[in-house]
């Protein structure tokens, strides 16, 4: 028997129909203008959900928009590393101002405002949730085309608060090509559906390794899955990206700008057209 409800919204998950009346959006911060919001998820960590977050904001940027990065992953802040970014946060009378990158992509992370990099964060969810929260209604973003919000692995707290408080246009998920990506595409298009926001596609990272020598690809994860779930799930696969040391090189040394991996710049543009 179902509990009865206690019309208190902010932990649960059910799809009744007084959902949109019962959790108004929050407002942006009251300088900024935010034009499109899109989440960046993935069901398991370790498959590179926060490059691709990164790079596809770079290709994005590169296509003459304003973006913007909001780092959810209060726990693993990772983006600021990526574009070498190591300074702290300021406030102004508009807001706290996001760092902004050399190809003018504007973040906001835990890591920016913390007195040192490694500082653990032992925060419960409700606390965490709360950071996540001003850092949409306390940044001061200013014109923004897309904000890609990186967002932690799988689907509690964070991803539960992001999608009741920001007014999220469409959602992103990077997968990889093990046997289990069919039930982790199936969890994330299952919350889609339960907080009524669209899936625009996948992407599917470690596709394969192209050898320099010989050019012949090889699948170190095992052959891709990707097709078959898109098709069950009625969803389009944005990409295929392949295993790149140089990726990896690049990112651990914060030149993710100086990267294209294959496919993103493509898939950029599907995703600006899909929101326009």
């Amino acid at each position: 028997m179902a509990e009865e409800c206690t019309h208190d919204c902010s932990s649960c998950t059910a799809n009744c129909s007084s959902r949109e009346n019962a959790i108004p959006k929050e407002p942006v911060n009251q300088y900024s203008n935010v034009k499109h919001v899109i989440a960046v998820m993935s069901g398991k960590g370790g498959v590179g959900k926060s490059m691709v977050t990164a790079s596809l904001a770079v290709a994005t940027a590169k296509l003459g928009y304003k973006v913007g990065i909001l780092d959810a992953d209060i726990t693993g802040p990772s983006i600021p590393k990526s574009f070498g970014i190591h300074e702290r946060a300021i406030g102004v009378d508009e807001g706290i101002v996001p760092a902004v990158t050399r190809t003018g992509v504007k973040i906001m992370s835990l890591n920016l405002l913390t007195e040192h990099e490694t500082d653990p964060v032992v925060w419960r969810g409700p606390v965490i949730a709360g950071v996540v929260k001003q850092f949409w209604t306390d940044v001061y973003w200013g014109d923004i085309d897309y904000l890609f919000v990186d967002m932690p692995p799988g689907t509690g707290d964070v991803p539960l608060t992001v999608f009741q408080s920001l007014p999220v246009d469409g959602i992103l998920v990077v997968t990889s090509p093990q046997d289990l990506v069919s039930m982790i595409v199936a969890k994330a298009v299952n919350m889609a559906t339960l907080m009524n926001v669209p899936i625009l596609g996948l992407i599917e990272n470690y596709s394969y390794f192209e050898c320099p020598d010989c050019g012949m690809r090889h699948r170190i994860f095992g052959e891709s899955h990707i097709a078959e779930v898109a098709v069950e799930n009625h969803l389009p696969v944005l990409a295929q990206l392949p295993i790149d040391p140089a990726i990896a090189a690049a990112v651990d040394a914060g030149m993710v700008e100086n990267i294209e991996p294959n496919g993103l710049a493509d898939t950029a543009s599907i995703v600006t057209s899909m929101l326009k």
